[in-house]
């Protein structure tokens, strides 16, 4: 397992060793030990999420402020371009964010800690999302940052002009009036 360091701490590029041959490919896409060596810190997943969005739909920016996840994301079919935001008043880099191409393809893996508003966009004609949760899904805490806030300036792939949302994302508040972390 390769760890790849983003622009902001502790949000990190997992690269699986990958073994492959003329009959396909295997890899581990989690290890507890290697995973926990990774981050620096024991992580607990207690729920894993499956989905699946047509191209074009964007996901996002979504965070509990209750209850906050970590997350390990990856896709297993089609590509998406990936966000993490650092919603942490108290940081250096708040109000930042990396973006990056998650794909089958490239079989990379973003894990995004607590404190961060997290979003995709499909870029292919489908794709299939993966991703393990440090907390339980609270709905009642889910809060959501408008994914074209210009306060954060996500320089989204050029289809993003024009992206499928869903009520609640189309309803999303700006940073600047946001329920944040300390």
């Amino acid at each position: 397992m390769k760890v790849i360091p983003t622009a902001i701490p502790g949000v990190l590029i997992i690269e699986p060793k990958v073994f492959g041959d003329e009959r396909g490919f295997f890899f581990e896409s989690f290890n507890r030990r290697q995973f926990t060596e990774c981050i620096g810190r024991e992580v607990y997943f207690c729920q894993d999420n499956h989905s699946r969005s047509a191209k074009n739909v964007l996901r996002g920016l979504h965070y509990q402020i209750q209850q906050p996840q970590g997350k390990l994301v990856r896709v297993v079919q089609g590509a998406v371009f990936d966000v993490a935001v650092d919603i942490r008043k108290s940081s250096p880099t708040f109000g930042q964010y990396v973006g990056m191409e998650l794909s089958a393809d490239n079989k990379r893996m973003l894990w995004i800690p607590e404190g961060f508003a997290h979003g995709f966009m499909v870029l292919t004609d489908s794709a299939e999302f993966l991703y393990k949760t440090t907390d339980y899904y609270a709905p009642e805490f889910e809060r959501s940052i408008a994914w074209n806030d210009p306060a954060i300036g996500i320089q989204w792939p050029s289809v993003a002009e024009s992206p499928i949302l869903s009520v609640k994302d189309q309803q999303a508040k700006l940073l600047a009036e946001a329920e944040l972390f300390a």
